[in-house]
């Protein structure tokens, strides 16, 4: 079934089976060809999809620029929106992995959580702004707000409280505990 509002596309539920994607709201899944098993509620979601599956995005251009990344999650505006290839991200809050195009296995938390990383792996942020900054580090574990904030390129950092490791930008395998440690 296909809902239109002033003759576009504005819902779409996949009855028959042939692709089983499910949509609520403005041009979502506009450039969809192959792509199935996706679920967009929001303004643009999943806009440029095209093969990509699994994905489920809900918020204002969350997962917009996603092409085939596969098995996304992106809840919250901009939530993942420049993914195009990454997979098995998870992306909850207003711009959380906002730049990761490429990056795979993140999970980020809060707002603005990882919101720089373009192509860094196995990351885990919680809380707002924490490893903001980072674009390429690997396996980072930052939990609280502005944790590994600074961290652009450096990997294997564990951060644990309020502003903890804010101002890493080289040392490696470091881990800080406690409020701005480190």
């Amino acid at each position: 079934m296909t809902i239109k509002v002033n003759n576009l596309r504005s819902g779409l539920i996949d009855y028959d089976g042939s692709k089983a994607n499910t949509t609520f709201g403005y041009q979502i899944l506009q450039a969809n060809t192959t792509g199935h098993n996706n679920t967009g509620v929001g303004y643009t979601s999943l806009y440029s999809n095209t093969s990509g599956e699994y994905n489920t995005a809900a918020g204002y251009n969350s997962l917009y620029h996603n092409t085939t990344g596969l098995s996304n999650t992106g809840m919250g505006s901009f939530a993942l929106y420049s993914n195009t290839t990454g997979i098995k991200n998870t992306a909850i809050g207003l711009s959380s992995l906002y730049a990761n195009s490429s990056g795979n296995y993140n999970v980020a938390s809060g707002l603005s959580a990882l919101a720089f990383n373009s192509s860094g792996d196995n990351n885990v942020a919680y809380g707002s702004n924490s490893l903001k900054n980072n674009t390429s580090g690997a396996g980072n574990v930052a939990m609280g707000y502005q944790s590994l904030f600074t961290n652009t390129t450096v990997s294997n950092l564990t951060a644990l409280g309020y502003e903890a490791l804010y101002s890493n930008s080289s040392g490696t395998e470091n881990t800080a505990v406690g409020y701005r440690s480190l």
